[in-house]
């Protein structure tokens, strides 16, 4: 997966941690540092949206495909780890004290964000990564909607996410491939979800009607990935929240989106 050099140190030493050497990342920084991929060899995917870059290899190079879920967020990422450590034999190393260790730094931001409901329109194929780390995180997802899905190569992460909302006790989310946009405003407007994740181009007529937005395109470029980046995630997440609280404490209510009446 083409991700930022610090994700590529970052998910290299966690296999290293564990004794797995990483052969190379596809694409590489480099032209000259491009691995050599032999039949047989196990590839592994960092990003949900590689469905076809997995198919092209495991057809044309005869590599064995490692179905894992994305290492996105500190459940994803135990997960992606202790799977390739699985089909490598390795019994994984403090995995689960370290995932615990980062969701105790990640109070503060589980905090504003408990108990509230997030909506999914589908923009980058991110969506069910990300909607299964909000769960744990102890929100609810009523529907997630998504441009495309390959259910063989996001098995993984969709069995995690009923395993997810069954562990938190959350309501499992309606997943619509390919939605009507229109359709999806009307329930977005009988359901007011405290937050919308959706593309640049309804974030406004959303916010025009009250409703709390985040672009979609935010979470593409930003470092998501691993253990470390799980605070950039809810950062992103939390910001239009914080915002109109802050909003709301110096006593501006009438641009709090709450008071919207449009």
């Amino acid at each position: 997966g083409s991700v930022p050099d610090p994700i590529v140190t970052q998910m290299t030493l966690e296999l290293k941690k564990q004794g797995i050497k990483v052969g190379g990342w596809l694409p590489a920084k480099r032209y000259t540092e491009l691995p050599v991929i032999d039949e047989g060899d196990y590839v592994v995917g960092i990003n949900p949206f590689l469905s076809r870059t997995a198919t092209t290899l495991m057809r044309r190079r005869k590599c064995k495909l490692i179905g894992a879920p994305f290492p996105i967020g500190p459940d994803g990422t135990r997960a992606w780890l202790e799977k390739i450590c699985s089909v490598f034999g390795v019994e994984p190393q403090g995995l689960e004290e370290r995932e615990a260790k980062i969701w105790d730094s990640l109070e503060d931001y589980l905090a504003i964000i408990r108990g509230k409901s997030v909506f999914f329109m589908g923009d980058n194929l991110l969506e069910i990564s990300l909607a299964r780390f909000l769960v744990r995180c102890g929100m609810t997802v009523p529907e997630i909607g998504i441009p495309y899905m390959d259910k063989r190569y996001q098995a993984a992460e969709l069995a995690l996410l009923e395993k997810t909302c069954l562990e938190m006790g959350a309501p499992l989310p309606k997943i619509l491939e390919k939605p009507d946009n229109y359709n999806q405003i009307q329930r977005i407007k009988d359901i007011q979800p405290d937050l919308v994740i959706t593309g640049m181009a309804h974030a406004n007529p959303l916010e025009a009607r009250g409703i709390n937005t985040k672009w979609s395109v935010e979470f593409t470029f930003a470092q998501i990935h691993g253990f470390s980046n799980a605070r950039d995630i809810l950062e992103l997440v939390t910001r239009p929240l914080r915002r109109n609280n802050s909003l709301r404490d110096l006593g501006w209510d009438k641009l709090v989106k709450e008071e919207a009446t449009v």
